[in-house]
């Protein structure tokens, strides 16, 4: 079948017609927004501005920021913006793009989390060979690996979207533009599509969920053997990925490990992966490490009064 497309842009129907509870939704996710950059700024200046980025684990963390800004700054500026928006319009390329790059640094978080959840198992499990295995080379490879991994998925996934022909209605009944909504509006049979995007999307956010509960598992149960006071600091450690990671990959999973279908509730879920989950990552790994809570004193005391001096000077 000859791809047509006669759609040159889409139309956002975004969370709700009514006004009232766009324009309370505006303040809300701008000042979640707002709170996203902050948090995860202070955790990237406080870790490179300190010793803790010469450790394997921190260095995930600082990666983890990163993505955090890069993967919701995809979404949620239209998002703000459209919601004081008459029109929520975007074109057939934008909208491809967003995709694609949503998908990548989506991608990059889920490998970057099971990194992460590899560094816990080596510090763990294998505590006399942690340097020698989450040596420096090491750390830069599994974020090599990483990005490949997520630009092969998004890659995919991407070219399974602009494969449709698309030949009217043009409204996609989400806040941004994913997969299953667009396949819904393509004038073909997407059974075969929706498939591979459960196989690219839904499967692979899956077999990691499990690579992740296995691990921290196998964590737990060599845990048993430690003093208490180490078990106590390697559990609160864990405890901090653990909740990450269900806040992440639970509405994950609900959207994608599905055949290819859109219910109301996915606008809902979807906020928790775009939105949420990067504004508490940073006060979930403050708030239950000692080490990140000890390092943002030193460090922005420091430059306070470094500031201060130069003031009186």
């Amino acid at each position: 079948m000859e791809n047509i497309n006669n759609i040159t842009e889409f139309v956002l129907l975004g969370l709700s017609q009514n006004k009232k509870i766009r324009h309370l939704c505006f303040l809300l996710f701008l000042f979640c927004y707002i709170g996203i950059w902050m948090g995860n700024l202070l955790i990237m200046i406080s870790i490179t501005c300190s010793q803790l980025i010469d450790q394997p684990m921190y260095f995930f963390l600082n990666k983890l920021a990163l993505s955090d800004l890069c993967y919701t700054s995809t979404v949620t500026p239209k998002l703000v913006t459209d919601l004081l928006s008459e029109s929520n319009v975007i074109s057939y390329t934008s909208c491809m793009t967003q995709l694609f790059v949503m998908h990548f640094f989506g991608g990059i978080e889920v490998f970057i989390l099971t990194g992460m959840a590899y560094d816990r198992y080596v510090a763990i499990c294998k505590p006399l060979h942690y340097a020698a295995i989450m040596n420096r080379q090491r750390c830069y490879a599994i974020v090599i690996a990483s990005c490949t991994g997520a630009f092969l998925h998004s890659f995919v996934q991407c070219l399974l979207t602009i494969s449709l022909p698309f030949c009217g209605p043009n409204e996609i009944d989400h806040y941004f533009c994913d997969v299953y909504p667009l396949l819904k509006l393509a004038c073909t049979d997407t059974y075969r599509v929706g498939i591979l995007v459960v196989a690219n999307s839904g499967m692979m956010g899956l077999v990691t969920f499990v690579v992740l509960v296995l691990s921290y598992l196998l964590i737990l149960y060599t845990l048993r053997a430690y003093p208490a006071e180490s078990r106590s600091k390697a559990l609160s450690t864990c405890s901090s990925h653990v909740t990450v990671v269900i806040l992440f990959f639970v509405p994950v999973l609900f959207i994608y490990i599905r055949p290819a279908t859109t219910f109301p509730e996915d606008k809902v879920f979807a906020l928790f992966y775009t939105i949420i989950a990067p504004m508490f990552n940073p006060l979930i790994y403050t708030f239950r490490n000692k080490e990140i809570k000890t390092t943002l004193r030193k460090v922005w005391c420091q430059n306070l009064c470094l500031s201060g001096g130069q003031i009186i000077i």
